[in-house]
């Protein structure tokens, strides 16, 4: 299978949702990028159940052109799920996923891959003079902002779908939610070369956008998510327990106040809410401790029923 994979130099993996009349132009364009290079390409299309007669032009298309190959879903699965299903079945050694709408430019392509080949693990696409409307493009910011401060890794757009990675580095990972997003983000924490690179951004001349402000809350809950699988997934019991200490405390610190307003100002516990607030905080802690203390058997399990390590090793020397 490897052998066959390496035959293709570049996967390009689009999501198609009620794109109709997207799809021909936005094929004709890819098509004519590739027509001045030598490179060998596919184009995967992954067909999100679109009603609007999208997976018919696409057969068609693949009819006539066997680089185009098309994964069709059942139903409505989401955005990452039909980029996840298209890296999955892609056979180049360069992966670039793009919208199906038009709006990411194919002419942008080769600067990605040129980028990739000066050594590069990702090269994220940046839409700095973005076409969309304001009230689309604040809450972008605004998302862009917090994701950068959360994660450290200095990413300016991470909503944009035209990206280029390396097979190695995203072969094999697993996406949820909105967590297409944020794989830059898993190359540079595991070491992986991130830089980005502005992209032509256009209006879009058919259709209306599938994406709502609901996707904003998801994103930064997703955001949650990825930092605590990467910096606590080998070892949750120092996260539930850190913070399951914190509320013990305060729960013990709550009922010495409560004490001293007795001994003090000779008054009943029944008067004050802070016993019954101490009492909660402790038992709120100790949950804390016990779900951390679950979390890490889960975790053994996982790694261990598998046979998977904590780690990655980038390069041996000298060991057989």
């Amino acid at each position: 299978m490897r052998e066959n994979k390496a035959k293709i130099n570049i996967s390009i993996v689009i999501p198609i949702y009620n794109e109709a009349d997207n799809i021909n132009l936005l094929y004709l364009e890819i098509r004519e990028v590739f027509s001045y290079t030598n490179r060998t390409f596919e184009i995967i299309f992954v067909n999100d159940s679109s009603n609007d007669g999208s997976l018919l032009l696409l057969k068609d298309i693949a009819k006539r052109d066997k680089r185009v190959k098309i994964i069709s879903f059942p139903r409505n699965f989401g955005q990452t799920a039909a980029l996840s299903a298209g890296i999955d079945h892609a056979m180049g050694e360069i992966i670039i996923p793009m919208d199906g709408d038009l709006q990411n430019d194919p002419s942008d392509i080769p600067l990605l891959v040129e980028k990739i080949e000066e050594g590069y693990s990702v090269v994220s696409g940046w839409r700095k003079n973005r076409k969309d409307n304001i009230l689309r493009v604040i809450p972008s910011i605004i998302a862009n902002i917090i994701i950068k401060k959360f994660t450290g890794v200095r990413i300016s757009d991470n909503g944009c779908s035209l990206k280029a990675y390396r097979r190695e580095v995203i072969e094999g990972v697993q996406l949820y939610g909105e967590m297409h997003r944020f794989i830059s983000i898993y190359a540079a924490w595991s070491g992986g070369k991130v830089t980005e690179i502005v992209v032509n951004h256009r209006p879009r001349k058919f259709g209306k956008s599938k994406y709502g402000y609901s996707r904003i809350f998801k994103v930064l809950l997703d955001l949650m998510v990825v930092k605590f699988l990467h910096k606590y997934i080998s070892r949750p019991i120092h996260f539930f327990g850190k913070y399951g200490f914190w509320v013990v405390a305060i729960g013990f610190f709550v009922e010495l106040v409560a004490v001293i307003w007795k001994i003090f100002y000779h008054r009943s516990f029944i008067s004050t809410p802070l016993p019954q607030i101490g009492i909660m905080c402790v038992i709120v802690g100790f949950q804390f401790i016990f779900t951390g203390i679950i979390a890490e058997l889960l975790m053994r399990t996982y790694y261990e029923s598998q046979n998977l390590k904590s780690y990655r090793i980038k390069e041996m020397i000298n060991i057989k």
